[in-house]
């Protein structure tokens, strides 16, 4: 299991959200770590990961302004 912080990125982490899944091997547990104002890129995130057949295993507020997912890549 990888955490990743893309708190940087602000509102446009979802290329790199993609690029990092595309990279680790099936069966990985990633967990990413990204910067929310309003609730549009919780959606967004989870969409995102749906989208590419990834599962989402777990989508939660860290803090004030942070929110974690954790997902899985079931596929190679």
């Amino acid at each position: 299991m990888k955490r990743y912080d893309l708190r940087h990125l602000h509102n446009d982490f979802d290329d790199r959200m993609v690029e990092i899944m595309e990279k680790v091997p099936a069966g990985e547990v990633i967990i990413f770590l990204f910067e929310v104002g309003d609730f549009t890129p919780v959606q967004r995130s989870a969409d995102l990961m749906k989208e590419h057949g990834y599962e989402l295993l777990n989508s939660l507020k860290f803090n004030e302004v942070d929110w974690t997912i954790v997902v899985r890549k079931n596929r190679g």
